[in-house]
């Protein structure tokens, strides 16, 4: 079993700028992807980045320039800086995780989420 634990998050002011971080922990013998999606009342979940075992990473237009991904292989964790940040960038932010349990199964998981307001 895998688990991913986010923190971080919380209120800034727009213009603004907020940091997350997601641990994995668990069973894992390899993460290749990790990434970070969103919710925001009433709307779909959606995708902000992505990172990979190798550092590539891939960012949602609507964040490109403001946002960065970044990850620690060995401590098994994602970060999300998230600056000049906008009122639409209020959701709840999930951490993604996806790789091979030590018997070797896939595994895709995600954090319980971190709330971000961003007032106006």
């Amino acid at each position: 079993q895998v688990q991913l634990v986010e923190s971080g998050g919380g209120l800034a002011q727009a213009g603004g700028s907020l940091s997350l971080s997601c641990a994995a922990s668990g069973s894992i013998r390899t993460i290749t992807g990790m990434g970070w999606y969103r919710q925001a009342p009433g709307k779909q979940r959606e995708f902000v980045a992505t990172i990979t075992g190798g550092g590539s990473t891939n960012y949602a237009d609507s964040v490109k320039g403001r946002f960065t991904i970044s990850r620690d292989n060995a401590l098994s964790t994602v970060y999300l800086q998230m600056n000049s940040l906008k009122p639409e960038d209020t959701a709840v932010y999930y951490c993604n995780g996806a790789g091979l349990t030590d018997s070797f199964r896939p595994f895709v998981s995600w954090g319980q989420g971190t709330q971000v307001t961003v007032s106006s």
